[in-house]
């Protein structure tokens, strides 16, 4: 039987009304009480079977989710539009999804392991400050450079990692985001150690750092960023999903599987983890400027290692190659230490733990990937 859409919908408005409940939670027992409630639910719902039915009725009716998902977060932006701090935290969480997007292209589909997801953040921000100090461009235009910059940049990087493999591979990426960090102390243009202002976005004459007001109705500046950072990862979303379900995905788990396998059967290894590299680092590039023309203000601290290894937190805590699983973990990554104050000094140690308990206990991550599905018609076969 064909399952009900209700199952794909509920879970959704569940999760927006629990969302706007938790950010307007102020007291720290409040917070507790309400993460505690959410893993009661949640594994109540795992024990009764509920949860895979609900999995059932989301991959039947994908488009009703994707469309769901987007009025659920379109609605809690509206019923938070005056509180700046929300919006803020809020829209952090969408553009670190969008370059945890770039980050489960690499890692996820292609294996290249990329420890340096912060610093081809840091090249979008940075980008937004040179276009809106230094040139006469659009301030607009930063988001499409920083995307671009990003990926000209990290193709510094393409020769050595297809030349290395696994954890070399790793320290490689590690290697650029430390060199990254330092050029930006040393480079009195850039700002040096004390950072750079970075000018508000600029759109059809309309300030997007000034507060908006229709009517009687004032809302936070926030929500026009945080427009931005929706479409975005609308636009991220829709592409890994588009390259997961082509050939061009087959190719990049094949490659990921087993490269000496599929170089046997003509695949061309270093094209396709040059382009799943190249793909990745624009979108981190693109919300780095974004993030940036936020912020308004960016400095080296912005961009260490720590935070590079949050991004990998992201996806692998979400479940490496699923973009949902990246969204879920993204807001929980940037929510719960700012909720909770008192642990807000030990986050990385937090981060650490929840790291370790999800490979031992759930190595698949929070909302495993699940196996390719190849539609022919209305029916559909599996492929182990």
């Amino acid at each position: 039987m064909q399952p009900s859409p209700v199952l794909a919908i509920v879970p959704i408005a569940l999760a927006a009304i629990y969302l706007v409940v938790f950010l307007h939670a102020e007291n720290q027992w409040a917070v507790f009480a309400l993460l505690l409630l959410a893993i009661v639910g949640l594994g109540a719902a795992a024990r009764f079977g509920v949860t895979q039915k609900v999995g059932e009725s989301v991959r039947f009716h994908a488009k009703v989710f994707d469309r769901t998902a987007i009025v659920a977060v379109l609605t809690i932006a509206a019923v938070l539009h005056a509180d700046h701090f929300a919006l803020l935290m809020l829209t952090t969480a969408l553009l670190l999804t969008s370059t945890a997007l770039g980050l489960t292209l690499q890692f996820g589909y292609a294996g290249i392991a990329n420890f340096a997801g912060a610093a081809f953040l840091g090249i979008g921000c940075y980008t937004a400050a040179v276009v809106t100090q230094y040139t006469p461009l659009p301030p607009v235009l930063s988001i499409p450079l920083g995307g671009l910059m990003a990926a000209l940049i990290g193709s510094v990087l393409i020769l050595p990692v297809l030349r290395t493999r696994g954890h070399y591979a790793a320290l490689i990426t590690i290697a650029f985001g430390i060199l990254f960090k330092t050029f930006l102390e040393v480079n009195d243009t850039l700002g040096g150690p004390q950072g750079i202002t970075v000018a508000p976005l600029t759109l059809f004459g309309f300030d997007l750092g000034a507060p908006i007001r229709i009517g009687h109705v004032e809302a936070s500046f926030y929500v026009s960023y945080f427009a931005i950072a929706v479409l975005l990862l609308v636009f991220s979303f829709g592409l890994i999903r588009r390259i997961e379900r082509s050939w061009i995905g087959l190719s990049l788990d094949s490659i990921r599987l087993d490269e000496i396998a599929s170089a046997c059967f003509g695949l061309e290894i270093a094209r396709w983890k040059i382009v799943a590299f190249t793909l990745g680092n624009a979108l981190a590039g693109a919300a780095g400027a974004i993030y940036g023309h936020m912020l308004g203000f960016i400095a080296p601290n912005n961009f260490t290692f720590g935070d590079s290894l949050i991004l990998v937190s992201i996806v692998l805590l979400g479940g490496i190659g699923n973009p949902w699983g990246a969204a879920v973990a993204a807001v929980f990554v940037v929510l719960l230490p700012e909720k909770l104050q008192i642990i807000q000094e030990y986050r990385f140690l937090l981060y650490a733990m929840l790291v370790i308990l999800i490979l031992l206990f759930r190595p698949e991550g929070l909302l495993p990937r699940r196996l390719r599905d190849y539609a022919s018609g209305r029916t559909g076969r599996t492929v182990p």
